[in-house]
């Protein structure tokens, strides 16, 4: 736990669940991967409440036997767009794979997003099942390509990024000066998998540039989130299994002379939350009760308020996060955890009352990245 900070919290908005069951409650819209109204307002619940931050996970590889969610949902970019002009505070992250697509394209959306809703983006960009690719022309990559293509990737995000100083467009109707051209840089990138050369047709962000995520748990996702990104999602289906991710980044970290206070890490989990033990129970069993033919464990976060603050708090406290992305299988899960947890968390003085300034970057306390020239 940073000494500095404060816990953050992120509202995973994932449609209809991370299950097969949860888009036959009664309450649950069938259609909520694609229903922007549902996405609206779990979005407007989360910065409600505080929220630093919203994320979508994503996928592009699917088959028949997928959870309803994969089957059916936005594009990341464009329900965050979305999301952007209904909210004025909250975070917008959507997720983009290395493994599909081009950093030009993603580096472009990314800025874009950051643009409209004035410093609030971010990409969480990851490496994906080596079988979808062939739905983007890479049939002919494998495993063995994921990382070292996810390496050029982010250095080409990273220079795409800083393609304009922050003072490169004066736009001054007076003397005629739209662009200081010496303040463009391309990046001409040369690589194995990209070449790219730029510039970028996007100003820099007023955060610097947007804030990077990646996700893993091996030793190479250690090396490359800390070389490369501003924090790192891990798996969190333990505390102990967490909490030993969570240290091996934070030592990576210092032996690159980075800050750990200047990262995020962020695990997710599905939070059932009621106001007794009890009440969270009559809530799980109405899923379990749904779907006869598979069995739906009980999710790690689980019971009361008080017993739910409490885990958070001790994954917290033991540096297992600095973020907790909330994701819901319960139709108001999230507006539960929200309405119940949240309170608690403050009262506690782990999580704050009140954002403290309009950029995502600095909500996370993260400091504002210096132009890169490459």
């Amino acid at each position: 736990m940073s000494q500095n900070r404060t816990l953050k919290l992120s509202a995973g908005i994932a449609g209809t669940g991370w299950n097969y069951t949860s888009w036959m409650h009664k309450d649950m819209p069938a259609d909520a991967g694609e229903n922007v109204d549902f996405y609206v307002e779990q979005a407007q619940i989360a910065e409600a409440a505080k929220f630093e931050t919203l994320f979508l996970f994503d996928v592009s590889h699917v088959g028949a036997g997928n959870i309803p969610h994969y089957l059916s949902m936005f594009d990341g970019a464009t329900i965050m767009s979305a999301i952007a002009m209904k909210t004025s505070k909250i975070g917008l992250s959507f997720t983009a794979s290395s493994s599909y697509t081009d950093p030009y394209n993603i580096a472009r959306q990314v800025l874009s997003l950051d643009k409209i809703s004035k410093g609030r983006a971010s990409l969480n960009a990851i490496t994906s099942n080596p079988g979808g690719m062939v739905n983007f022309s890479r049939g002919h990559l494998g495993k063995s390509d994921q990382y070292p293509m996810h390496r050029e990737f982010l250095d080409i995000l990273l220079g795409l990024w800083d393609t304009y100083e922050d003072d490169a467009f004066p736009r001054n109707k007076e003397t005629g000066v739209f662009l200081k051209p010496d303040k463009m840089h391309t990046i001409n990138y040369r690589g194995a998998y990209f070449s790219v050369d730029g510039p970028l047709n996007i100003s820099r962000s007023v955060q610097g540039r947007p804030v990077l995520y990646t996700a893993g748990s091996s030793t190479t996702f250690v090396d490359i989130a800390t070389s490369y990104t501003d924090g790192a999602f891990i798996a969190g289906p333990s505390l102990e299994h967490a909490l030993y991710t969570a240290t091996a980044l934070r030592n990576k970290l210092i032996e690159k002379n980075r800050s750990p206070e200047n990262f995020v890490i962020a695990t997710s989990q599905n939070a059932i939350v009621g106001k007794t033990d009890a009440e969270a129970q009559q809530k799980y069993m109405e899923l379990v009760s749904l779907d006869r033919y598979r069995a739906m464990p009980a999710p790690l976060f689980f019971g009361s308020a008080e017993r739910v603050a409490n885990q958070v708090q001790q994954w917290y406290e033991a540096g297992a996060m600095d973020m907790l992305v909330v994701t819901q299988d319960y139709p108001t899960g999230l507006a539960d955890f929200a309405e119940l947890v949240v309170p608690i968390l403050q009262d506690r003085g782990i999580f704050h009352r009140e954002y403290k300034a309009d950029t995502l970057r600095e909500n996370l306390d993260l400091k504002k990245p210096l132009f890169r020239k490459i």
